[in-house]
């Protein structure tokens, strides 16, 4: 009897990522990560800001031992800015002041990120953050080399080839639709905010031992600020990391029950970033919006 053309990984082949000491994922979001590296397809993240997209990338290298390159992608981005920039003014400056052979001009060539993830002797993860604030064409024009894994220099001819293919990890906020083309080569997850249980899990790996009673009341009142209908900008695990930080700096007490009276949340501005959200807190809870003296009376 002939053996089958495929064979299946085994669990431990497959689950090569499960999370880290430094990184709570959930079983999802593992198979996600697990299932882009079986397919070696790039990993497009979506979820709203602070649900750990780009930290994700870090601690995938961590994992795997990898060495982590970043691009991080502005609205002025082109994607060959990622592929290698020809530096032409600091070949002019070396022609007007006899610095160096500037017939050579491989010294000008300078490699982007995703240059440097190809060049690379060995793999390397490929981070490319916020991908939907550069032009909508700009994924598209990417296609062929993160399909092809290699480039061409047209100064000098010179062929870039990836030896490995690394791991990409692209990361988007929904600023804009990404086209077809782009999502199809995609391996897709959405990122969930984290419930109670996995928040609790998440605020365990950055404060160890936090005591219960602090743990509780904090998980109540910032879940009670994210349910207030009309926020434009709710908080986000990274804020909500940065208030118990502070609470335990300043010895700060929380109030006795859950709150989202803007004079009774101390420290309000780590959590609630705009003017208009606080006058919402205000209003639903019929207290004034100045918040200049909030906190003063919960130190010891």
């Amino acid at each position: 009897m002939n053996e089958p053309a495929y064979q299946p990984l085994s669990d431990a082949e497959f689950r090569r990522f499960r999370g880290t000491d430094g990184y709570v994922a959930s079983r999802a979001l593992q198979d996600a990560v697990n299932v882009a590296l079986a397919l070696e397809r790039p990993l497009l993240l979506k979820g709203e800001p602070g649900t750990g997209k780009t930290l994700l990338a870090h601690h995938i290298a961590r994992a795997l031992g990898l060495e982590l390159i970043v691009w991080n992608v502005k609205s002025t981005t082109k994607a060959r800015d990622g592929l290698y920039v020809y530096d032409t003014v600091q070949r002019l400056n070396d022609a007007r002041f006899g610095d160096g052979d500037v017939r050579d001009i491989r010294r000008y060539i300078k490699l982007g990120p995703l240059g440097r993830a190809f060049a690379s002797p060995q793999r390397v993860v490929l981070l490319i953050d916020e991908i939907d604030k550069a032009d909508i064409e700009f994924p598209n024009d990417l296609l062929q080399e993160l399909d092809e894994m290699r480039f061409v220099v047209l100064e000098t001819g010179d062929e870039v080839r990836a030896r490995e293919r690394p791991v990409v990890v692209v990361t988007s906020n929904a600023e804009k639709e990404l086209p077809d083309a782009f999502l199809r080569r995609c391996v897709f997850h959405y990122i969930d905010f984290p419930d109670e249980a996995q928040m609790r899990a998440i605020v365990d790996v950055h404060f160890p031992g936090l005591p219960e009673a602090l743990l509780a009341r904090a998980l109540e009142v910032f879940f009670a600020l994210r349910e207030v209908p009309g926020l434009r900008k709710r908080p986000s695990t990274s804020e909500l990391l940065d208030w118990i930080r502070v609470l335990l700096a300043s010895g700060a007490r929380l109030p006795d029950e859950a709150t989202v009276a803007p004079d009774r949340v101390p420290f309000l501005g780590t959590l609630i970033k705009l003017q208009e959200d606080v006058d919402t807190l205000a209003r639903r809870s019929s207290r004034p919006a100045d918040v200049r003296t909030a906190g003063r009376r919960y130190f010891r």
